[in-house]
C-alpha cells in the first residue's frame, strides 16, 4: 500500500489510509527496519573486529562514544520496532476494544521498562557503578 492510497478523498489529500494512520505506521516500520539492519551490521562488525571477546575488552569498547552511542540507538530503535510490531498483532487479533487498550498499555509499559533497564545497564558500563 502506498502512502497515497485511501478510501476517502480527504485521506488521499493527506496521504493517509482509511484508518488515518496507516501510511505513517508503514513508513515508521520501514525506517526502523533499515536502522536496525544498519546498526545490527555495525554491532556484528564491531564485535568481530575486537582483539578478544573478554569482558574487559567489551567494556572498554562500550565506554568509548563510538560504542556507547550506536548501542543506545540500537536499544531504543529495537524496542520501538518491537513495540510497533506487537501493536499490529494486537490490533489484528484482539477484537474487544477494552482488551485491546489494556494490552496496548501493557505492551507500552513492558517496552519502556525493557528499554530503561537496557539503557541503565549501558549507563552503568559507561559511567561505572554507583558509589556506596
Amino acid at each position: 500500500m502506498s502512502l497515497g492510497d485511501s478510501s476517502t478523498p480527504i485521506g488521499k489529500v493527506r496521504g493517509l489510509g482509511s484508518a488515518r494512520e496507516g501510511g505513517e505506521h508503514w513508513l515508521t516500520e520501514r525506517v526502523t527496519s533499515i536502522a536496525l539492519l544498519l546498526l545490527g551490521t555495525w554491532l556484528i562488525a564491531s564485535v568481530v573486529l575486537l582483539p578478544d571477546l573478554s569482558q574487559r575488552t567489551f567494556t572498554e569498547w562500550l565506554r568509548a562514544p563510538s560504542g556507547a552511542v550506536p548501542m543506545a540507538l540500537l536499544v531504543i530503535i529495537a524496542f520501538k520496532h518491537a513495540l510497533d510490531g506487537m501493536k499490529v498483532v494486537v490490533d489484528d487479533y484482539v477484537h474487544d476494544e477494552g482488551n485491546r487498550i489494556g494490552v496496548h498499555f501493557a505492551l507500552n509499559m513492558a517496552a519502556i521498562a525493557g528499554a530503561s533497564v537496557a539503557l541503565l545497564a549501558l549507563a552503568r558500563i559507561l559511567f561505572g557503578p554507583i558509589a556506596a
